[in-house]
């Protein structure tokens, strides 16, 4: 396919061209593959365009199922590593272990469905299925998040408040864990109750919720759940990492101050592997969460252009966000193998076939001494 052609598929309906030659479809609609039953939930306006050619529904079919083994395999390990690790079973770690299973979990029913449609060319499962597929998908996409902003809290506990901030304890934890998957139940379910509702997506592969209906309860749906879901926990994590990293550059500042008063070079001798162990976790917290606002933001301009008419959708723009999106469920478990010393040793204590031990990983493991004992 040309880049003529991608342009083309991905902008305006394209049946004058169709006719004319560029493609085998004729005139069948997207729409003509689905299976009968759906056909209540699907938007008029899909109805102006042709099937996707095979090759993007091969592309993503396999770009998925990757995603899915790769996903499997490494949130797997964080969760078996985290558990049966002494060491790192802390209350802070929990977040960590909530995390990989929220993603464990998305990835373990969403991928296959959407392989199986993919080689279908079409949704061939029925309404229950779609409704639990945008269930599924967005609960544990909510959930991740939320897991994700209470990390970031811990982490400005422990950093900017020192021992001064409140202290997880395994109770309080499995509190906010508790709080933050009934919080993802209650919304994920509001559009199975009439609130919003769960449609197939713009290429008929894979289901979510719908940014098309024009009326002031499907658009409210959107626009409060994008508050919960999305606005508030980034300004959350923003505010929380702006005063991490102020706190360390303060910290810095004293410390660079305290030695020249006292004719030294530097002061590191005595308390530079706390510090280091405090940024590199705050660093990789960041990255795991902006990673994740990086795979999700595609996904929340299209329903916003949906139910604000902002620019015209076609069915491949709509479905490469919603893939794009579950990419993040990878993210996690290889940021903390690359960059979480003491996860990485004990995977290659454990899994030696993933992960080789190296000297590195020993030191920065020893300079989070004390570091540990707070995440």
């Amino acid at each position: 396919m040309t880049i003529t052609g991608i342009l083309d598929v991905l902008g305006q309906p394209h049946f004058e061209r169709l006719k004319s030659g560029g493609s085998d479809f004729g005139n069948e609609s997207i729409v003509d593959r689905i299976n009968p039953q759906m056909l209540y939930l699907v938007d008029s306006m899909w109805y102006q365009y042709p099937p996707l050619s095979t090759f993007w529904y091969v592309l993503i079919g396999l770009f998925m199922f990757c995603i899915g083994i790769i996903s499997g395999i490494g949130n797997g390990l964080v969760v078996y590593i985290f558990t049966t690790t002494p060491n790192l079973r802390t209350p802070s770690n929990l977040l960590i272990v909530n995390l990989a299973f929220a993603d464990f979990c998305m990835v373990f029913y969403m991928v296959p469905v959407m392989v199986y449609n993919s080689t279908q060319g079409t949704w061939n499962l029925g309404p229950l299925a779609c409704s639990l597929y945008g269930v599924i998908g967005s609960m544990f996409g909510n959930c991740s998040i939320w897991t994700m902003v209470m990390i970031a809290i811990d982490r400005y506990n422990v950093i900017v408040k020192g021992i001064s901030g409140p202290k997880l304890s395994i109770k309080s934890v499995c509190i906010i864990m508790f709080i933050i998957w009934v919080h993802g139940l209650i919304w994920t379910l509001a559009p199975v109750f009439g609130w919003n509702r769960y449609v197939p997506e713009g290429n008929m592969t894979s289901c979510g919720t719908d940014y098309l209906t024009k009326d002031w309860k499907s658009r409210s749906y959107i626009l409060v759940y994008s508050v919960f879901a999305y606005f508030t926990p980034l300004f959350t994590i923003v505010w929380a990492y702006f005063h991490i990293v102020k706190s360390v550059a303060d910290h810095e500042r004293n410390m660079r101050e305290q030695a020249k008063k006292m004719n030294v070079e530097s002061l590191r001798a005595g308390d530079g592997g706390d510090t280091r162990a405090e940024i590199k976790i705050a660093k990789v917290s960041l990255m795991v969460i902006a990673l994740w606002f990086m795979a999700w933001t595609p996904y929340l301009i299209v329903n916003y252009a949906g139910i604000f008419e902002i620019f015209p959708l076609s069915p491949l723009s709509t479905v490469l966000p919603a893939v794009f999106s579950k990419a993040n469920a990878i993210y996690n478990p290889i940021v903390y193998a690359i960059s979480h010393p003491k996860y990485r040793q004990a995977l290659s204590e454990k899994c030696p076939f993933f992960c080789s031990a190296d000297t590195s990983s020993k030191s920065d493991a020893a300079s989070e001494k004390t570091a540990a004992t707070k995440t």
